[in-house]
């Protein structure tokens, strides 16, 4: 893992409102986990603006402390440097994304993600704060179901990665779920890919303006013009029809400030996100019709 000096961890941890951890625990870890996906939001808002954004793992880092979220990749790079400074023995795998449960299941190497484990004490925990609505803390490296508030996990053997782990989102989730490759994968093939994801028009991170974030009983998302929850009473989705609720509801729920990445990305990225919305209303009712 790449150094971060003491000054980036102490920002880091303000950032994440978590105070000195003190030596790697079980608690510690998971109040760093269920901080990070509380208060850093699942963010493509460089990429559908086609700005320049890295991997790299101090540009990730960097991008954290900075007040920024990012994709998985960058979430979880980043998470991954500061748990390794903080003492904690990290290792990056590479995973492959089920986008529904109508789609098959994709290895590491079709449907790249980054996932992490951390050994521990003797045991070994699934680490994931780059999925936007996955799991709240991490998970024992051991096959069954578990619960997370509302939200219902599997840990399973994976069909499509040999050896590999296999989790299940909950049915409400953004993805079906990951299959994780649990040998250790080197940061230089996630810059190969970060290429394709935030530049091909079939990345997923591309097709579609995506926000998400996590808390203990709830998960927040915006993908162009509709606010989704999920909670314990359900779902719930709402339109958003104006430039200033949409711009408002980024900055409310998700922290995302759009005037700090330049004056005129509110307009430009409302302008994206409202024809896309504008294109799939009329591919519904051309649907119906038909």
């Amino acid at each position: 893992m790449p150094a971060i000096s003491a000054e980036g961890v102490a920002s880091y941890l303000h950032r994440l409102g978590v105070p000195d951890p003190g030596e790697p625990s079980v608690e510690a870890l998971f109040a760093l986990h269920r901080a990070h996906v509380e208060r850093i939001a699942y963010e493509v808002v460089d990429i559908q603006l086609g700005r320049w954004t890295s991997v790299q793992a101090h540009h990730a880092v960097r991008r954290i402390v900075g007040g920024r979220g990012g994709y998985c990749v960058q979430l979880n790079t980043a998470f991954s440097v500061l748990l390794s400074a903080l003492g904690y023995q990290v290792t990056r795998h590479a995973a492959g994304v089920q986008a529904s449960a109508g789609l098959p299941a994709a290895n590491a190497d079709i449907a790249p993600h980054m996932a992490l484990s951390v050994q521990l004490d003797g045991d070994r925990w699934l680490v994931d704060v780059g999925l936007g609505d996955g799991l709240y803390e991490p998970l024992p490296v051991r096959l069954g179901p578990y619960q997370q508030g509302p939200f219902s996990y599997r840990l399973s053997r994976s069909k499509t990665e040999p050896g590999g782990l296999r989790l299940d989102h909950d049915v409400r989730g953004s993805l079906a779920g990951i299959d994780v490759r649990m040998t250790p994968a080197r940061q230089q093939q996630f810059l190969r890919w970060h290429h394709y994801l935030v530049s091909s028009a079939e990345s997923r991170l591309v097709r579609a303006f995506t926000v998400m974030h996590r808390n203990a009983d709830s998960i927040d998302a915006l993908t162009g013009c509709l606010l989704r929850r999920v909670d314990s009473t359900g779902r719930t989705v709402r339109e958003l029809g104006s430039r200033d609720e949409w711009v408002q509801a980024l900055a409310d729920i998700f922290t995302i400030r759009l005037t700090d990445f330049q004056p005129d990305a509110p307009e430009v990225l409302w302008r994206k996100v409202r024809v896309a919305h504008d294109e799939w209303l009329a591919r519904k009712a051309a649907s119906r019709a038909s």
